[in-house]
């Protein structure tokens, strides 16, 4: 049987995703992770959950935290999210511009490729690097 919560897909499967399939897969993580962040940081309390949930997983500030852990990656997670970034989506919500867009997007892409790669713990790293300035704003 396979195991969904803990996949490992091989480096011909992955390369087989599409840019945008890998982000559709990289936004249900980093809302996962958020979400969790959230709960375990003591601010899981009705409307205002989803308000702070919303304002961490919008394209603007997935764009922002992106920014924090480019120095971090590897050559191949680069190329991941260069390849992301240069997806060709055909919508931008109003409230962010082209660039953020596609900065999220590339985000988005490397998280579904290591998610999908079974790398959990590269995607922890990252999420706690990206999150660290609004954790001691907390």
């Amino acid at each position: 049987m396979e195991n969904y919560f803990r996949p490992e897909l091989s480096a011909d499967t992955l390369y087989g995703i599409s840019s945008i399939g890998l982000a559709h897969m990289g936004d249900a993580v980093f809302e996962l992770l958020v979400r969790t962040w959230l709960c375990s940081h003591g601010r899981a309390t009705g409307k205002g959950l989803h308000r702070a949930a919303v304002q961490l997983v919008c394209a603007e500030s997935q764009a922002q935290r992106a920014e924090s852990i480019l120095p971090l990656l590897s050559e191949e997670e680069r190329a991941v999210f260069r390849r992301g970034r240069n997806a060709h989506v055909h919508t931008v919500p109003g409230h962010a511009s082209r660039a953020q867009y596609s900065e999220a997007t590339a985000l988005e892409a490397l998280l579904g490729w290591l998610y999908l790669q079974g790398r959990l713990e590269r995607i922890n790293e990252l999420f706690c690097k990206m999150m660290e300035e609004e954790a001691h704003a907390s």
